[in-house]
């Protein structure tokens, strides 16, 4: 199972129009179907806020967009443990407004032992998903790394 982030779907609704990547798009869609893909709340109001074609989707696909549990909770408590991730991801928070899905998405990556799937790069020094993720040493991919893992070509 892959935790999604709002990035990776706004970038699929963005970049590859399903009118155009018809086959990205069945086999996009039959995985969430199929249950391969989780997320949470505060990915959902992150996609609320950017609105467009990627929101509405999400509100076709509200069972993605789980409520965090107490066992996401405390591991969001240990990710704003460590000070280097505390003090960024509050900074980024800031900037966009007061939402932040990242610590929420990466709890639920731990909780569900799934892997953390986002745009986002690993970035020397930074509070990035994929940084974090790899303090926890939770497996993390981004889309192109999700395709070759699953095997789709086009």
């Amino acid at each position: 199972m892959y935790v999604i982030d709002t990035s990776v779907v706004s970038a699929l609704h963005r970049n590859y129009f399903r009118s155009r990547f018809v086959t990205l798009w069945k086999l996009f869609d039959e995985m969430v179907l199929a249950g391969g893909f989780t997320s949470t709340r505060e990915a959902l109001r992150e996609l609320e806020d950017q609105g467009g074609s990627a929101y509405e989707w999400a509100l076709k696909n509200p069972d993605l967009f789980t409520t965090p549990d107490a066992q996401e909770g405390a591991f969001v408590a240990k990710i704003y443990a460590v000070p280097h991730f505390q003090a960024n991801m509050e900074r980024q928070k800031l900037l966009q407004g007061g939402r932040n899905a990242d610590p929420f998405l990466i709890a639920r990556a731990a909780a569900t032992k799934s892997t953390m799937l986002t745009m986002e790069k690993l970035r020397q020094n930074a509070a990035k998903i994929p940084n974090i993720c790899g303090h926890f040493s939770i497996p993390c991919v981004d889309l192109e790394q999700f395709m070759e893992k699953e095997g789709w070509t086009f």
